[in-house]
């Protein structure tokens, strides 16, 4: 055998030295056996099959870009990507797809390289179905591990699979599972420990790279490997299958814990997006399921008041907000919200006295003073408002909606120059938009700037379309 090489003792060589050592009796015959090179195994290996299916999909998410290699955060989305929200409200298979996806060129270029070596090592050690259950469930570790300390960070790639692999043979080489030459162990378990080590501290140092996926992954390598050399150290099928039973276990429990741990805020944030998605019922009828389980989670309480704001039940929405400030009192967002509630409840005053102690809250609120100026914008009093929208701007100048309220206000004191100039402030703020289109038409249209009125308005209805 070559000098830096791993090799197990074969059964020809068990039974010649038993035979050497005098255990098997004068009469014992030692079997005939079939030379391993002509057992008619498959020539293709778990790695390239595992290496093949990576590279098919990575080509699959290239032709769904556009073509383009820059992936977007959706293409991984609906690909599989393992994302906190999504994976801990019901899509565990996130957990398992994530392992088979990748950011981009480099990122599949630099995992497959190690997957080739690490694998086809692992693989011709352990044997296909162990090598098989080591990067599985350390891959899932890892996913894990990744969203339970990022459960807001997408992750993808196969790297808490390939860093369970260097843990479980790190483990097994120490505790001697393999028969190795001493100068063949240092060197393989330096080799291990380097690429572990200079790895996580890129991945520490890179603020892109999800190193929890990394640390989840070997750590679950050390103790399955470590588990195999202890307890199952001949590839003896009932003993591997009881040690992958009982990490496969404790994975499901930890699966469980993390569940638990994340799984409401997660299953809050996933109703945002449908939220977002203009999708208010379904996010409704998630978000109750979900308050039933935890009644005092705040989240849950802020999304399901924006849902019921969006199908423009003020009252419940009113409820749900207040529900969300006893449980988080400084809570701005929710107060701010409440305030708008009111006001579309026809009850400045109420909306008056929320805006208020948001103010007190905070004194450099934004928010604070657009909700005033728009209650006394309800009230007709559009020179505060006015005042009021300023100050808000002054604080934001990119707040959304302060110049197109101010341009509003300025209309009704026709005052069509500033109202203009206002309109087109949030304009430049923030983007074309059909509402603030018909402001500038309208505005045009009392200057007398006829052409201007009917460009605005053509532009609200094209608008209008696009949206629809």
């Amino acid at each position: 055998m070559p000098a830096f090489s791993f090799k197990k003792i074969c059964p020809w060589c068990v039974q010649h030295e038993k035979a050497q050592r005098g255990e098997l009796g004068d009469d014992a015959v030692q079997p005939v056996m079939a030379a391993p090179w002509v057992q008619r195994e498959s020539t293709i290996s778990l790695t390239k099959i595992i290496f093949g299916a990576n590279v098919m999909v990575f080509i699959a998410m290239v032709i769904a870009s556009g073509p383009s290699l820059d992936f977007t955060n959706k293409v991984m989305d609906v690909f599989g990507a393992n994302f906190g929200p999504y994976t801990l409200s019901g899509d565990y298979w996130r957990l398992v797809t994530y392992m088979f996806l990748h950011g981009g060129i480099f990122h599949i270029a630099m995992n497959m390289w190690c997957l080739w070596n690490l694998g086809e090592l692992c693989e011709s050690l352990y044997g296909r179905w162990t090598y098989a259950a080591i990067y599985l469930m350390t891959g899932v570790a890892g996913g894990l591990a990744s969203v339970a300390w990022n459960p807001r960070v997408l992750s993808v790639g196969a790297s808490g699979a390939i860093f369970g692999l260097a843990g479980a043979l790190i483990a097994s080489i120490y505790l001697g599972e393999f028969s190795l030459s001493g100068i063949s162990m240092r060197g393989t378990l330096s080799s291990l420990l380097f690429f572990c080590g200079f790895s996580l501290f890129v991945g520490g140092a890179v603020s892109r790279v999800d190193n929890a996926c990394h640390i989840g992954g070997l750590v679950s390598g050390l103790i399955l490997g470590a588990l195999i050399a202890l307890f199952a150290p001949q590839q003896n099928a009932l003993r591997r299958a009881s040690v992958v039973g009982v990490v496969a276990l404790a994975l499901v429990l930890s699966g469980l814990g993390v569940e638990r741990w994340r799984g409401g805020p997660m299953r809050a944030a996933r109703a945002f997006a449908a939220i977002s998605e203009n999708d208010p019922n379904r996010a409704i009828a998630q978000l109750q399921a979900i308050i039933k389980q935890q009644p005092n989670l705040a989240q849950a309480h802020s999304a399901l008041a924006q849902a019921y704001f969006q199908r423009e039940q003020f009252p419940q929405a009113e409820a749900e907000f207040k529900r969300t400030l006893e449980l988080q009192p400084q809570d701005a967002e929710s107060r701010f919200n409440l305030g708008v509630t009111l006001l579309n409840e026809q009850r400045p005053e109420d909306a008056r006295v929320a805006f208020t102690q948001l103010l007190a809250q905070d004194s450099s609120s934004p928010d604070a003073h657009y909700g005033l100026g728009l209650v006394l914008a309800n009230e007709g009093r559009y020179q505060p408002a006015i005042d009021e929208f300023k100050k808000a701007a002054g604080l934001s100048p990119q707040f959304a909606g302060a110049y197109y309220e101010m341009g509003h206000a300025y209309f009704k004191l026709t005052l069509y120059d500033e109202a203009i100039a206002a309109y087109l402030k949030e304009k430049e703020n923030s983007g074309d938009q059909p509402d603030l289109e018909v402001g500038l038409a309208d505005a045009y249209q009392a200057k007398g700037m006829t052409q201007q009125a009917q460009d605005a308005t053509a532009k609200a209805a094209q608008l209008k379309n696009e949206q629809r």
